[in-house]
């Protein structure tokens, strides 16, 4: 018999037939999440398992699913997958490093130029039947001339940086490890310490995995920091920042605007996440949000789901995974028919 492969949420039909003759393919092809039970369900005796952000995976889940031996996670960020449950429980977990990084970028400036330009109030007001001819209003904040700080140098960073490196900006950063002198001169960046990027910058970005060490990094006092006026960017992860807080900021005017395309309520791995997004934090006209669309460009979510099931298959092949998130020294029975 083929071994089992569970997939958590739609795909398109070029990668099931891509796994079809290595794999007993259960797919789950509506818009809709699983519930984790209807998940564990559907895998407790899977050999494989593709995921996808709204999933999560701990130590309670693989002792359910114990035939697991891969979990490919068609993602970049895996924060909501225990690497430490997996290993001990000698399962592998892949996921996708390189394809979300370029079109993340993109929707990242999108967001800067939307919420400092004030798109979303202005459409609003045209769409509104108020709308009689210019007049002198929506004036916001423009690129050129202002100072960028990018909290954060890792890939997606460093894709940010590349293209705003063109706006006549000044580009500041900070990261835990600096870049060479060499590439901070090709990206026109400098480099400073958080508390100097957050002091000087009119707009910050950040660009951070989601962590012990980053969870609510941009807090009441960090925000404080803050210019008077200033706007706040969130692509990676929700939970970096602390949206009560951003709330409150907005309210009082310090913080001019926020626009992300993360929420807190989506990092299932923290117990206590807000279950939604705060309605007032929803209604504030000085935010701008989109559906955690960072990776939503068709071509690019065909090949992270190729990678995703070409990670799957290798493992299930008695292969290396192209992309580990962990390392294993127990090698499993191969399985896959070929």
């Amino acid at each position: 018999m083929k071994p089992k492969l569970v997939i958590t949420h739609r795909v398109h039909d070029e990668v099931l037939e891509m796994l079809a003759p290595h794999c007993d393919v259960i797919a789950n092809q509506t818009s809709c999440s699983l519930s984790r039970n209807d998940t564990i369900q559907l895998a407790h005796d899977a050999d494989a398992l593709m995921v996808f952000m709204p999933d999560r995976v701990d130590a309670e889940f693989l002792r359910r699913c114990p035939k697991l031996k891969v979990i490919g996670a068609a993602l970049k960020g895996y924060d909501n997958f225990d690497v430490a449950a997996c290993t001990a429980n000698n399962v592998w977990l892949t996921f996708v490093p390189d394809l979300l990084t370029v079109p993340t970028a993109e929707l990242t400036i999108g967001l800067m130029v939307g919420l400092i330009r004030h798109i979303r109030a202005s459409d609003q007001h045209i769409r509104s039947g108020y709308f009689k001819g210019w007049r002198p209003q929506f004036y916001g904040l423009g690129v050129e001339g202002s100072t960028i700080a990018i909290i954060g140098m890792g890939a997606i960073g460093q894709a940010i940086a590349k293209r705003l490196s063109g706006w006549d900006a000044k580009l500041i950063y900070t990261d835990q490890q600096p870049l060479s002198a060499e590439k901070q001169a090709a990206l026109n960046l400098e480099f400073l310490s958080l508390d100097e990027a957050l002091v000087q910058a009119d707009i910050v970005i950040m660009a951070l995995p989601l962590n012990v060490q980053t969870q609510h990094l941009i807090n009441q006092p960090r925000l404080q920091q803050m210019q008077p006026g200033a706007f706040l960017v969130n692509p990676c992860r929700g939970s970096v920042v602390d949206e009560a807080a951003v709330l409150r900021m907005l309210n009082t005017g310090h913080l001019a605007g926020y626009a992300s395309d993360v929420f807190e309520m989506e990092d299932w791995a923290r117990e206590d996440r807000p279950d939604e997004i705060d309605q007032d934090l929803l209604a504030h006209t000085n935010t701008l949000f989109t559906s955690h669309i960072g990776s939503a460009v068709s071509k690019v979510r065909l090949a992270i789901e190729k990678r995703a099931a070409e990670n799957i298959i290798r493992v299930l092949q008695n292969e290396q995974p192209l992309d580990p998130a962990n390392q294993l020294t127990e090698k499993r029975e191969a399985t896959c028919s070929t």
